[in-house]
């Protein structure tokens, strides 16, 4: 059962929270090294392939072997392609021109997305007034970031990185609405069909487009990069994420989104070098305020507080 809406979280829960946030940031950092020697399409597959694999045999180990009956698959296609194929393959493109750091800034608005598609596509999560503030301080925070390159200030090169970042978050915003029509399906075995699906959707385009046949032989760095992003930031990444939906629930996970993009930005700023300028501080910020408005507690807390007597109580 989880706990209440506002209910705090276990110092163990924490801790697993920043390491999720590590894990999933750590995705912006590996796709970054990635995409230096090895084509998007490529490191996709490389992503969900073995992915894929670790968590079908995360679920023999457990004797708990994916089985689903034949309606289910083109589903979780689907589904692959909103969560996975997309998003992805947007993100390693987009790393190709712009920091990891910034990429994972703008992966942030996928909560704003989110409530958009919900709005539209579903009877019973509909636009309040504190989501619409939301959204509009989030969209003020995306045209902060890339303002620059839409006047003239950076290269046209950056803004298209930008921008299919921002068609991941829009992907992933979709699949987080049509992901909700799996209630019959453990939640770990989802994430693995999903990433099985996944493999076979983005297997011939790495054939066809990327020839990986071609390829110089990977590095250790390349390798490792590769067993990083599928093995921690995907299998590992998930195994936790259920982990804490189970004992936190979903209202205290989803405060991942406001972690993910400032270990994207340390790892980035740390490990590559990569230089973070004052629009992007100011971009996430902004982005930061929106997903609070969006998410509500920030806000009721900091009114209990005004509300509150000298003493933190209430007269």
């Amino acid at each position: 059962m989880h706990r209440p809406h506002d209910q705090g979280m276990k110092l163990e829960e924490w801790c697993l929270l920043l390491v999720l946030a590590l894990l999933w940031g750590g995705s912006f950092f590996f796709f970054k090294i990635l995409v230096s020697a090895v084509p998007p399409f490529t490191v996709v597959l490389g992503r969900v392939g073995l992915a894929a694999l670790a968590l079908n045999l995360f679920l023999l180990f457990r004797r708990d072997v994916l089985v689903l009956d034949r309606s289910a698959w083109p589903r979780l296609l689907l589904l692959g392609t909103l969560n996975n194929v997309i998003p992805f393959s947007a993100i390693a493109f987009g790393e190709t021109r712009i920091p990891s750091g910034v990429a994972a800034i703008l992966n942030a608005t996928t909560p704003v997305f989110t409530i958009m598609v919900a709005h539209f596509f579903t009877h019973d999560e509909k636009l309040r007034w504190s989501k619409i503030i939301g959204i509009l301080m989030g969209f003020f925070g995306v045209g902060v970031l890339i303002g620059p390159a839409l006047f003239g200030g950076r290269a046209q090169q950056s803004l298209m990185g930008e921008l299919a970042c921002l068609s991941a978050a829009l992907s992933y915003g979709f699949g987080g609405v049509y992901g909700r029509k799996f209630k019959g399906l453990p939640p770990l075995k989802l994430a693995t069909g999903q990433l099985t699906a996944s493999t076979a959707l983005v297997l011939p385009f790495s054939l066809v487009i990327d020839h990986p046949w071609s390829l110089a032989f990977p590095s250790v760095t390349i390798w490792s990069a590769f067993a990083g992003i599928a093995f921690l930031s995907t299998a590992l990444a998930f195994i936790l994420y259920f982990r804490l939906l189970a004992t936190a629930g979903a209202t205290n996970l989803s405060l991942v989104t406001f972690l993910l993009p400032i270990m994207a930005l340390l790892l980035g700023t740390v490990f590559l070098g990569e230089t973070i300028r004052w629009y992007a501080i100011a971009g996430l910020v902004l982005i930061g305020s929106g997903l609070a408005a969006i998410d509500g507690r920030p806000w009721r807390r900091a009114r209990a507080l005004l509300n509150s007597g000298p003493t933190g109580s209430k007269p």
